[in-house]
């Protein structure tokens, strides 16, 4: 630890001895940067305007004295006009003059003056940065002040200002006056546009200010005359639901009042004129200094008098030059100023930050104040046509968006049509914009603004309150006592203009303080109030009406002028102020208390069918407004109520005439007439169709409440022929259906007039029936079509009973001799009326028995049949022996009575049935004759009469001749055409018949699954009929279904011979077998083992369609393993059974989907094993040892062990185990799929190690050589066959040294063990880690083993041979072998080295680049320092830090540094250490790395251990490696030292947990790692933040001094921020990240620092103990300890 500094003794001495220096301000340039914040125009003017308000000022006057022109003479004229106009355009202005009437300066008013800083101390006063004044002097260079009997003048030396204040007797003056005298001489007077622009500002100016006048005058002319009329102020009530407070309570409005202002102008015309030359100089030109210095004042306010031509500044005409510039013109301007007072309530904090910021407390009250114009104020404001005046004030009341007044107008808008002034509003420096990023100001300004949000509030109700008392007076006056849209007419104006004041827009230069004051006006009362249809009512209950609501006139809506207002706009577009919705106009609709006129009804229906027709209104919507929408219906001096809920129906005129009855479900026409279909539609209106007023005329037509007598259809002529007037005018547009139940409706109605009353229709004859004189014709129906009337059911013919009773009856045959008509006259009869007969009376004909047969005719009382009961009279039909019509003559089908008849029943051929049972009856009958002729008949008219069109299938007759059966019959399904059929037992028809099968229904096969059947029902009885049998069903492959395949393949249907088939099978007793289970061809080795058949090539496909293999499958042949094992084994013996194994082995993936098998593979003992029998009986441990024989047998898997690469266990227990064979993994696998255990499941190994061996190099060798050969020996094994791979070994295995190693082995379930002795074990220690124990004499093979098994997922022997050679070769000879050492060795080299090489060259031209521009920069300022002999402390470090231990300074002066050795400090490790030389007897391969010689290994082989320990030592080098001590570092470039500087920073990250631990560790540095040679263990926590670094804390610390993170910041802030801060110098100096850097404090360790994973750890406590008192002393350096 160096030694401490006395910093106490220093600075004394310092005292003692110093020389004082004053510190220097150069006031010039500070006075320019000043004026640089003064961006905007008037800064100077305005400044002045306000020191005059703050000293209660009543008048300011402002003078411009000028300098005439040096070129120009002065005109020689007493004319002021003239004068006046080569004033303005030639003068120049030599000073500016600036009085007040205030109060006169106080001593201390005159002491704040010079100072700069010293802001006036009132805090009711806006002054605060006592800076304003100072913007005097971007016009004067020298400016001059009296007040009262003294004056002050500003005078320069050099840059540094000084003041003269002096007592002067030459006038005693109440006013204070301001000479500027101007800086440069060449600046024109103001005119035009600019002059406009100055009298605008101070027309501002006046708003706010308690100022009641102010003057402009350019010489002895008063160009512009300003006052200011106020009458005493009225208190606003504030609404009770409005809350006075602000949102952070800091401030509260205790009253608010209204002060009506009345500003009047008073102008000469030269603030109009305007020319186009001038003697002036430009501004530009003029100001050229000032720019320079960033002023402000008059470079923009007089920026366009460059210009050679003004524009001019109303009605677009300057004023001539001929003109009078001193005529005087004036305007008023009204407006008002709602002025709230507000109480303040600042907490400490608060006021102490206040008070610092603002050099003054927070004022206890103050006001925020609200200017705006009411309609009547601008109405009043506008009545002079003076446009010039209108543009004079704009600045004062404003059109669009006001602005902020801190005193005077800010850049700031407020965001409505309003000014907001508030004097106490903390503005920047520039008092240009608010403050809001100070901290606690930015509290305070925000509070304020949300105060004037409130004061906002209060003006909108009290504009409302008025717009109310409006109201009221309006209804007075017109004597009425409900809101009228007269009265709105008057008053939405005015509204409509306080709405767009009101109208919130976003604020500039800064959103968030418009955000600020809406929020605070919307939030202050959740009321508001706003005009509606209904007057002022809250705005909730207000909608919009995007159309005509007028027929709920009880509906608040908004006005629709006011539907474009700007307030109205912006509630809309926030969801305050919504559509009027269909629950609104329901709500009406059922609470008003009333129903709706004619008038209101059709424009309630209108509006549901405009938003119908908008899609935006839901079917759920309408039926609601429908149910509770009631009006009342007035017509003919009579009124029925109308309730939509009931109405369904509307009525079309062209259908239904309007003033025929309607049902109380339809809607008057009226209603609807201007609907459209679509509009109805929408309404769930349907028209009201004929069918259904019919049917209500018939319903309701002797009720007389609903239905007047004289509507009465079926008692009233005259309306009954009205109805059916209409009815006969639409039916054509009626449906089939809709006639049914018309003529169904009406029928049986009298609802027809005739001559003899009301008749039903089919009572009612048309006129021209005059058979009898006595029938019921119809009249009176005039317009009534026939074809109506005829459906209805009025007859045009006789009813055909009254024809069979008149005409044929005995009893009217007998009072009419020679009247009875036989059956041809009534056919005749018919044939002439059978179109008009109608269908009731067509089919009594048809049911009445009227025709005599042939064979009855002639007969006494002959019997009469039904026409539908005869045949025709034809031959063919005759030899059938059927019942034909007797008719006289030859009949002719086609004539008019043959379709009569044929339509009435009369048949021409018998049915299909019929004509099946008349054969039948014949076969049976014997009568051939008939058979046959019945048969032909079939046969020539299968078609013609419609006999293709019957099925077959279903005939149940037998009626067809078998082929060698003369007295059998068969049905067309039981016979077949297809000789092959009889080997099913099938009958086959008469082959004379075969060519007409398909006129029969007869098919040449039978159905496959009839064939199916009877195959199942009996199998071939030989191999011939199997033959022929399969041959046959193979021809019938393309009509067997998979159903049916699947059926035979598993049905015993295959004849085989026990013995070998005969010729015919004769002899040979058979067995059937399945299709799937049987096998096609010899068989071969197979041939007694499976069924093989051949029944030729075209029987075979059968078999093969229905499952038959040409060999079996994997799946076979497993299958029957498990059935008949032992039986396979005799026919194939052991060799081929082996082989069958393999070949089920391969398809294990197939046979795996088959679980069943797999099942009873597991069981089954099919697998072949062996086992080693000495004669004697005893173990044999040796292949080869003679007398030895291996006995193999079946066996389940589950009995049999897999030996696998555990050959040594195999041989202490092969004689006691089954083993499967070793023939290649696939089979293994098998046996291990099907349930067979390795053999190293079964072993049990219990290992004994000897003691430790002192010298554990031969292990610590022989670990090296494993590490390093890992890599080679798993370069070209698979990673899938890969353990652990070559990074794993590095980490996880090591080899250690013991005595000896016994290894008891067992055989898990038995008794047998073995004990022997190795040289070489492998044992598990912890999750991950494992240790390989060798003995003193261990041998490579036992390594080789043991490490095989761990690396591979399944070692081989051969795999630990391959092992065993590369870790006893050396390198070289296993190069010559052809191992790839380059490419395995060099190639990560390779890449680690280019991308360290890259990294290392980008480095080094940032480096070289930095230090380059360091050195050019130390060159100018003349700072380049000589190299130093001895070491330069860190930058930033504790005095008498002392070099790093274990080097020498001067030694490593030149390669570290005090870079280098500061960081190694802080954990960091540049040094480069280069690699041992290789010791004795090694190879350098690729240059860098050691390679091992065949010696060494010999040596591991036979290396003798040292004295015996109980405890291995700790991990040592090697005895015969040679250890050297550390070489001397190689000196480093700069370049390099660079180099390694930024690697470390680059490495440096953030600690971004919030907790962690850490165990100490030490490491030893190899190579160039940067790393700390120690870290020490650590328990910490995150505490806090200081600086942006964060704090940790000891967890043991929080404990045991029962303290929290936050109580531990709040102790050591002082402590904390000086070490941060020191941190920080640090982190700037190296460029070291500074989230990199943390603080830590813990309770007594000695560490100071510490790295861990590259983030930087210091301690505070080490800090606070050694260095923060002299911190505290006012030095930055302490003294530092160890």
């Amino acid at each position: 630890m160096g030694s401490r500094i006395d910093y106490d003794a220093l600075r004394a001495q310092a005292v003692e001895t110093g020389h004082d220096e004053a510190v220097t301000v150069n006031v010039r340039a500070l006075i320019d940067k000043i004026l640089a914040r003064y961006a905007r125009e008037w800064s100077t003017l305005r400044e002045l305007i306000q020191n005059a308000a703050d000293a209660a000022a009543t008048r300011v006057v402002i003078k411009i004295e000028t300098a005439p022109s040096i070129r120009v003479p002065s005109p020689q004229t007493d004319d002021p006009s003239t004068r006046l106009k080569h004033v303005l355009q030639h003068h120049t202005i030599a000073k500016w003059i600036v009085e007040n009437n205030g109060q006169k300066f106080r001593p201390e008013d005159w002491v704040r003056l010079k100072e700069i800083a010293s802001g006036n101390p009132d805090e009711t006063k806006i002054g605060a940065f006592g800076v304003g004044f100072y913007s005097v002097f971007a016009i004067a260079e020298n400016p001059f002040v009296t007040s009262g009997s003294e004056a002050l003048e500003f005078y320069w030396k050099g840059d540094a200002l000084f003041t003269r204040r002096f007592q002067h007797g030459f006038f005693q003056s109440t006013d204070t006056t301001f000479l500027l005298p101007m800086r440069d001489s060449r600046c024109a007077v103001p005119r035009g546009e600019e002059l406009f622009k100055l009298c605008q500002f101070l027309a501002s100016s006046m708003a706010f200010v308690g100022l009641e006048s102010i003057e402009l005058c350019v010489d002895e002319w008063t160009i512009l005359r300003l006052r200011k009329s106020v009458p005493g102020p009225v208190n606003i009530d504030i609404p009770t639901d409005i809350n006075r407070k602000t949102s952070n309570g800091l401030m509260r409005i205790s009253k608010v009042t209204q002060e009506a202002v009345q500003l009047e102008a008073e102008w000469i015309a030269a603030l109009q004129w305007s020319t186009g030359s001038r003697s002036g100089r430009s501004i530009d030109a003029a100001l050229e200094p000032a720019k320079k210095k960033l002023t402000s004042f008059i470079s923009k306010g007089l920026k366009s008098l460059s210009q050679s031509n003004e524009k001019p500044t109303q009605d677009g005409q300057p004023i001539s030059p001929s003109e009078d510039l001193t005529q005087v013109f004036s305007q008023k301007t009204f407006f008002h100023i709602n002025k709230g007072a507000i109480e303040t309530s600042v907490g400490r904090n608060l006021s102490t930050e206040f008070e610092r910021t603002r050099k003054k407390a927070p004022p206890k009250t103050t006001t925020v104040s609200y200017l705006s114009q009411s309609y009547d104020e601008r109405a009043a404001s506008s009545a002079a046509k003076a446009t010039i005046a209108s543009k004079l004030f704009e600045s004062v009341t404003p059109t669009k968006t006001g602005n902020i007044f801190i005193g005077f107008e800010t850049s700031q808008t407020t965001g409505l049509g309003a000014q907001l002034s508030m004097p106490s509003l903390v503005p920047t420096v520039e008092r240009e914009q608010i403050d809001l990023t100070s901290n606690h100001i930015n509290t305070w300004n925000i509070e304020l603004l949300r105060a004037a949000g409130i004061l906002a509030r209060v003006s909108w109700s009290s504009a409302m309150a008025n717009s109310r008392r409006e109201q009221s007076r309006l209804a007075s006056m017109a004597q009425k006592k409900a809101f009228t849209a007269t009265e709105l007419e008057e008053i939405v104006p005015a509204v409509n203009y306080l709405y767009e004041i009101f109208n919130w827009k976003s604020t500039t230069p800064r959103g968030d303080v418009g955000d600020y004051i809406e929020k605070a006006f919307w939030s202050c009362s959740p009321d508001f109030e706003i005009l509606s249809s209904r007057g002022i009512v809250p705005y909730k209950s207000v909608r919009v009406a995007p159309v005509d609501l007028s027929f709920v006139e009880e509906l608040p809506v908004i006005p629709e002028p006011l539907l474009k207002a700007g307030l109205v706009k912006s509630l809309r577009a926030g969801g305050d102020l919504a559509e009027a919705q269909t629950e609104d106009i329901v709500w009406i609709l059922e609470n008003s208390g009333r129903t709706r006129n004619p008038s209101e009804l059709q424009r309630l229906l209108a509006y549901i069918a405009g938003r119908a027709r908008a899609n935006n209104i839901t079917k759920a919507e309408i039926r609601s407004i429908l149910n509770v929408a009631v009006a009342t219906d007035e017509e003919e001096g009579s009124s029925q109520l109308i309730a939509l809920s009931q109405i369904n129906n509307y009525v079309d005129p062209n259908k239904i005439p309007p003033d025929m009855p309607l049902p109380p479900s339809t809607i008057p026409f009226k209603y609807t007439k201007t609907l459209s279909k679509f509009d109805t539609d929408a309404l769930g209106f349907q028209e009201l169709q004929i069918l259904d007023w019919v049917r209500w005329l018939v319903e309701n037509r002797d009720q007389s409440a609903q239905m007047p007598s004289k509507y009465n259809i079926e008692k009233n002529p005259t309306f009954s022929s009205n109805v059916l007037k209409v009815l006969s005018k639409h039916w054509s547009s009626l449906n089939a259906e809709s006639k049914a139940s018309m003529t169904h409706l009406l029928e049986n109605r009298t609802i027809i007039p005739t001559k003899m009353g009301m008749k039903i229709p089919s009572d009612a004859y048309f006129s021209s029936v005059k058979l009898f004189d006595d029938l019921p014709v119809i009249q009176d129906l005039p317009n009534v079509k026939e074809p109506v009337l005829a459906a209805l059911g009025v007859r045009k013919t006789l009813e055909i009973g009254v024809v069979l009773e008149r005409l044929m009856g005995s009893s009217y045959a007998m009072d009419r001799p020679g009247s009875k008509w036989s059956h041809v006259d009534l056919i005749k009869y018919l044939v002439g009326v059978w179109t008009d007969v109608p269908e009731r009376d067509r089919q009594r004909l048809k049911n009445t028995p009227i025709c005599p047969s042939e064979a009855t005719s002639g007969d006494p009382g002959e019997q009469k049949f039904r026409v539908s009961e005869l045949y025709e009279p034809i031959d063919p039909l005759r030899r059938l022996g059927l019942q034909t019509l007797q008719w006289p003559g030859t009949y002719l089908p086609e004539s008019r009575e043959g379709k009569l008849l044929r339509s009435l029943g009369l048949r021409d051929a018998p049915s299909y049935s019929e004509l099946i049972n008349i054969i039948a009856t014949a076969g049976r009958f014997k009568n051939t004759s008939l058979r046959d002729h019945g048969i032909r008949y079939l046969i020539e008219n299968h078609q013609s009469k419609g006999y293709n069109a019957s099925g077959t299938a279903d005939i149940t007759t037998a009626f067809l001749p078998i082929h060698g059966s003369a007295d059998k019959l068969a049905t067309p399904s039981d016979c077949f055409t297809n000789e092959r059929v009889g080997l099913f037992g099938f009958d086959l028809l008469e082959k004379h018949l075969h060519q007409y099968a398909p006129q029969l229904g007869v098919q040449s096969d039978p159905p496959m699954e009839r064939c199916v059947r009877r195959l199942l029902r009996k199998a071939p009885q030989s191999k011939r009929h199997a033959r022929e049998t399969f041959a046959y069903l193979t021809s019938r492959l393309g009509v067997m279904a998979n159903d049916q395949v699947n059926t035979l393949a598993s049905a015993r249907i295959v004849p085989i011979a026990t013995n070998e088939y005969a010729a015919e099978g004769k002899g040979t007793r058979l067995r059937y077998a399945t299709p799937r289970m049987c096998f096609l061809g010899d068989g071969g080795d197979f041939k007694n083992v499976f069924d093989f058949v051949d029944f030729g090539p075209e029987a075979n496909m059968f078999l093969l369609r229905c499952g038959s293999k040409q060999e079996p499958s994997a799946h076979d042949i497993a299958h029957m393993l498990t059935q008949r094992p032992a039986k396979f084994l005799d026919e194939l013996h052991a060799t081929k059974y082996m082989d069958i194994l393999v070949q089920v082995a391969k398809a294990w993936d197939t046979l795996n989907k088959d679980k069943s098998l797999i099942e009873a593979m597991k069981q089954a003992p099919f697998l072949l094993a062996s086992k080693d029998i000495t004669p004697d009986g005893t173990n044999s441990q040796e292949d080869d040892e003679e007398g030895v024989e291996k006995i193999w047998q079946l066996a389940k898997a589950s009995d049999i062990i897999i030996i696998g690469d555990d050959i040594i266990n195999y041989q202490l227990f092969k004689s006691h185990v089954l083993a499967a064979p070793q023939l290649d993994e696939t089979l293994e696998d098998f046996y291990i799929h099907l349930g067979a255990p390795r053999l190293g499941s079964l072993i049990e190994e219990r290992q004994k190690f000897g003691e430790f061996t002192p010298d554990q190099s031969p292990a610590l060798k022989l670990q090296s050589i494993i590490h390093e050969r890992a890599r080679l020996y798993l370069h070209q094994t698979p990673k899938a066959s890969i353990r652990h791979d070559a990074k794993w070994v590095e980490k996880s295995l090591t080899v250690q040294g013991v005595r000896s190693i016994v290894v008891r082995t067992s055989l898990k379930g038995t008794d047998i063990k073995h004990t022997q002795s190795r040289t070489a074990t492998l044992h598990r220690e912890g999750s991950n880690k494992w240790v390989i124990y060798v003995t003193s004499n261990y041998e490579i093979w036992d390594v080789s083993q043991v490490l095989s098994n761990l690396l591979l997922v399944r070692s081989k022997p051969g795999d630990a041979m391959m092992l065993e050679s590369i870790l006893r070769s050396d390198l070289r000879s296993l190069q010559r072998k052809g191992l790839n050492i380059d490419k395995i060795l060099r190639q990560k080299e390779r890449e680690a080295k280019i991308a360290q090489e890259m990294h290392q060259q980008q480095l080094e031209q940032e480096v070289r680049a930095r230090l380059e521009r360091e050195e050019q920069q130390l060159e100018r300022e003349g700072q380049m320092p000589s190299v130093q002999k001895t070491k330069d402390a860190m930058p930033g470090d504790f005095p008498g830090s002392s070099p790093a231990k274990g080097h020498d300074v001067e030694d490593n002066q030149e390669s570290q540094g005090f870079l280098t050795d500061t960081l190694k400090k802080w954990g960091f490790d540049f040094g480069r250490k280069p690699l041992p030389e290789p010791p004795n007897g090694e190879h350098q391969v690729n240059g860098n790395r050691p390679v091992r010689s065949d010696d060494d290994f010999k040596d591991v082989g036979r290396r003798d251990f040292g004295p015996e320990a109980r405890r291995p030592p700790e991990q040592q080098p090697p005895r015969d490696m040679p250890t050297t001590s550390k070489p001397p570092m190689k000196p480093m470039t700069p370049q390099q030292l660079n180099s390694e500087l930024q690697q470390a920073i680059r490495s440096c990250r953030p600690q971004t947990s919030s907790s962690f631990k850490s165990q100490p560790s030490v490491h030893k540095v190899e190579e160039m790692h940067v790393t700390c040679d120690a870290k020490p263990g650590m328990n910490l926590v995150h505490a806090g933040d200081m600086a942006n670094l964060r704090v940790f804390l000891d967890e043991d610390y929080l404990t045991s001094s029962n303290t929290t993170g936050q109580k531990f910041m709040t102790a050591n802030r002082e402590g904390l921020g000086y070490f941060a801060s020191i941190l920080n110098d640090c982190s700037t100096i190296y460029n070291v990240p500074t989230e990199s850097v943390h603080i830590f404090s813990d309770v007594d360790s000695d560490t100071v620092a510490f790295n861990r994973a590259n983030s930087l750890f210091f301690n505070y406590r080490h800090f606070r103990d050694n260095h923060l008192e002299a911190m505290r002393q006012g030095s930055k350096e302490g003294p530092t300890s160890d």
